[in-house]
């Protein structure tokens, strides 16, 4: 198994992907000890480091569990329970509604290929082009949420001539674009540990709880828009459902 080297998707999150995937479709079955960082590493053709990072990772978010002296685990499924979210509002938004004044920072914007789960959403080819941008969001100067959307590269090429160091985008969208977000199909919450990078960009602890929320986001009419994955800090947000 050979992940893409030439990829902006760096290969930890490659890897990431690859074992998530062996998870949910029970090539690595709950409670199953997966291969060791040495035969993941020759598996996969990659260094110790990459697979450490990855395994740490998914221990993060729960996939995995490692058992001192023992090796790492699939870990036992969490319970799930659908939110159906039906009115979205942006972060300056709720910002606004909460009296506090919104900022926003644009950290990184490329090309990526899509994963299986946004190619199939988004109704795309295996492996189509994203354009990914991740923002980090301030109320009252303080980081609460980093933002990772994941767009359809052909119909949101326009997004790289924007400035998207301000303002909303999901208004600009509206307004500029007519392009109306306005709920989720499906929206996934989880508690995950901040690993460090988060944890630098959120001014918080590494391993502090954050809220996990993978969002696919439609319009007005339930057509797919784009994928959002966003890193909240869950000692500075109330969710209301």
């Amino acid at each position: 198994m050979k992940l893409q080297e030439d990829s902006l998707t760096p290969l930890y999150q490659q890897l990431m992907e690859e074992i998530k995937h062996s998870i949910e479709t029970e090539r690595f079955q709950v409670g199953e000890k997966i291969p060791t960082e040495p035969e993941l590493s020759e598996m996969y053709s990659v260094s110790r480091i990459t697979v450490r990072r990855a395994v740490n990772e998914l221990c993060e978010k729960g996939y995995l569990v490692k058992k001192q002296g023992k090796g790492t685990y699939v870990a036992r499924p969490k319970v799930q329970r659908k939110i159906k979210v039906k009115n979205t509002m942006s972060f300056s938004d709720v910002c606004r509604e909460n009296d506090m004044i919104h900022s926003v920072r644009v950290l990184s914007s490329q090309h990526v290929a899509a994963r299986q789960d946004e190619w199939t959403f988004l109704g795309l080819e295996p492996g189509a082009p994203l354009l990914y941008m991740q923002r980090i969001h301030y109320a009252d100067g303080v980081p609460i949420q980093v933002e990772n959307c994941f767009y359809p590269l052909e119909r949101y090429r326009f997004l790289e001539d924007e400035n998207l160091n301000e303002g909303s985008l999901f208004h600009r969208l509206r307004d500029k674009y007519g392009i109306n977000v306005c709920g989720c199909a499906d929206t996934i919450v989880e508690i995950v540990r901040a690993t460090p990078e988060y944890a630098a960009l959120l001014d918080v602890p590494i391993g502090e709880p954050l809220f996990f929320l993978n969002n696919y986001f439609v319009d007005d009419k339930g057509t797919p828009l784009f994928v959002g994955r966003d890193y909240v800090v869950g000692s500075r947000y109330v969710m209301h459902i």
